[in-house]
């Protein structure tokens, strides 16, 4: 049998070794996981994260909605780790530099704190970090869309997977505006900078 590596974040798993987290929903694993990291970082950030990592369990056969389909609140349960997986454990990638809105945050910080005599040029580094930060939540907000596109092609075709996979859906459409919101947030930064 073929054995396939299987990444994935030690803290979460942890988490969902805990007999609590037997069956838990998004909301309930991101707060635990929020209640294991330093202070500083956007819920919002920590539920995008969160969520991803429950459906790439799906996808490996290791954690399956609960039989009762909710819209909001869905529960999840763990199942045995498949045979045809390898755990590798790793370190959280979910740190204080993969999370743009701290990091736009820090950047705002230090413009604020930068002494009105100091020239334009003081902002290069600010400006040109912001500016990879922007390129990162644009992928983010591409994928987000494309996956949401997806889901209403498959609504159009298979019309009676609407039910199923109409949570999965709505989770992708608020992220979608959450990301926008990003976006705006960090143009709206850039000009600002450009102006000093």
């Amino acid at each position: 049998m073929r054995h396939d590596s299987f990444e994935f974040d030690r803290q979460l798993y942890d988490l969902l070794c805990q007999e609590q987290n037997l069956e838990f929903t998004t909301r309930q694993l991101r707060d635990s996981f929020a209640a294991t990291l330093e202070p500083g970082y956007e819920l919002g950030a920590v539920r995008i994260y969160v969520y991803e990592q429950i459906r790439r369990l799906i996808r490996a056969g290791w954690v399956a909605k609960s039989p009762k389909l909710r819209k909001r609140g869905q529960y999840f349960r763990l199942l045995e780790m498949p045979a045809h997986i390898t755990l590798v454990l790793v370190a959280s990638r979910f740190t204080r530099t993969a999370n743009p809105t701290s990091e736009l945050a820090e950047s705002a910080h230090s413009i604020e704190n930068v002494d009105a005599g100091q020239s334009a040029l003081g902002y290069v580094g600010d400006h040109d970090r912001i500016e990879e930060i922007l390129k990162e939540a644009r992928l983010d907000l591409l994928s987000s869309m494309g996956e949401t596109e997806r889901y209403k092609q498959l609504f159009e075709e298979i019309p009676h997977l609407k039910s199923r996979l109409e949570s999965a859906y709505l989770e992708v459409r608020d992220r979608s505006s959450r990301l926008l919101g990003h976006l705006r947030a960090l143009e709206t930064t850039l000009k600002a900078i450009s102006v000093v």
